[in-house]
């Protein structure tokens, strides 16, 4: 049967979660430069800025959830190789820096939401980002960001298991490589996410 989007993503029940889309990420310079470069092929940051200004255009809320590291470490986890990378790169995600702001294609609208994190691999654990969905009355989200080999997957797993629909625009994700990110959509993220693209989720709210 096929799925209505339309009706899937309505902007009274649906919120748009960008997860590390912030200069320090996808941005230049960036602390994950590989990562960066792909997201870049597909134009990650610009259909971010797309669906951000359609979610805006007909209320649908739109959250940003950023990674935040004290230069001090205090508080960040060290129990996987991915943030002891992290830790070794130039650029760092300090607090109030230029790193931790999202894209100025995207910007920060003053009916946005930023939720720092400032541990963990994916936005929903130990965040506020579930009770203040709760409180919108949102039941599907539109989840965009980096990366398809840990955060993006974390996260849809985390909502799902939450309750709610997860939607992922495959044009507003990435991971690496490239080729994997395809295989993590096609093979993991399929069995639990509704996989679409930005025009799709645009032309959804445009004619609702």
């Amino acid at each position: 049967m096929p799925i209505d989007l339309q009706a899937l993503v309505a902007p009274g029940h649906t919120a748009l979660v960008l997860q590390e889309v912030q200069n320090g990420t996808v941005g230049e310079p960036s602390a994950l430069p590989v990562l960066a470069a792909e997201a870049a092929k597909v134009g990650l940051v610009d259909n971010c800025a797309r669906l951000a200004r359609a979610a805006r255009a007909v209320g649908v809320q739109v959250v940003h959830c950023t990674a935040h590291t004290r230069d001090d470490g205090r508080g960040a986890n060290r129990n996987a190789r991915l943030f002891m990378g992290v830790r070794k790169s130039p650029v760092r995600l300090t607090p109030g820096s230029a790193a931790v702001q999202p894209p100025d294609e995207i910007g920060v609208d003053p009916d946005d939401l930023v939720l720092p994190r400032y541990h963990g691999i994916g936005p929903m654990s130990g965040t506020e980002l579930d009770p203040i969905l709760r409180n919108f009355g949102a039941t599907t989200i539109v989840g965009v960001g980096v990366s398809l080999n840990v955060g993006m997957q974390n996260f849809a797993f985390d909502a799902v298991n939450l309750g709610y629909q997860f939607v992922m625009p495959r044009d507003a994700v990435a991971g690496i490589p490239a080729e994997y990110g395809v295989q993590v959509l096609e093979n993991t993220l399929s069995l639990v996410a509704t996989l679409t693209t930005t025009d799709d989720v645009v032309a959804a709210w445009k004619q609702g």
